[in-house]
């Protein structure tokens, strides 16, 4: 499927999306917890290739230097095309600094980056459910909005095969 460079969030804040999907599911919304696989985690994709060489993708990553944790701010609900609802975080320089650093990185490994991923038609964001029926809208937008604003730490980072939910866990966090 897809290979996509991760931020992954402390226990705090893994536990805090878990639960936003244990609340989706219980009502009747499948979310990412059930998509597929069933390996998914909470996550904030700085990237999604869709060709890579792993050994050369992950090599570029973890020669990034380390710029510590991301504090993320949620407080919106989107969607996208088929479906995909998400949080909405608020974007910081910082973030998009970061999210290009990764980009160049990848790209300089020989990876093709997913079209949605480009800088400047990046839309950050922390998936909830992927193929949401317009009917059920209100019931996502319900269980969101009890919860935010919600407050979440990354403070590690993986490679993740989207198809697989295999990972890679990176030695740093770009």
């Amino acid at each position: 499927m897809a290979l996509a460079v991760c931020l992954l969030f402390d226990a705090r804040g893994e536990r805090a999306m878990c639960r936003l999907w244990d609340r989706l599911e219980e009502n009747g919304v499948p979310s990412l917890r059930s998509h597929t696989h069933g390996r998914h985690v909470p996550h904030f994709s700085y990237a999604v290739l869709r060709s890579w060489q792993l050994d050369d993708v992950r090599a570029a990553v973890d020669a990034l230097s380390s710029n510590g944790p991301v504090e993320f701010s949620f407080d919106g609900l989107g969607t996208f095309r088929r479906g995909r609802t998400w949080l909405i975080p608020a974007l910081t320089s910082d973030v998009a600094f970061r999210q290009e650093r990764v980009v160049e990185a990848v790209r300089a490994a020989g990876a093709e980056l997913h079209r949605n991923y480009v800088p400047g038609a990046w839309i950050p964001h922390c998936t909830l459910a992927p193929r949401v029926q317009l009917t059920a809208l209100s019931v996502v937008a319900a269980a969101v909005y009890d919860v935010l604003p919600l407050r979440a730490r990354a403070d590690h980072a993986a490679l993740i095969d989207s198809g697989t939910g295999e990972r890679w866990p990176l030695r740093g966090l770009p």
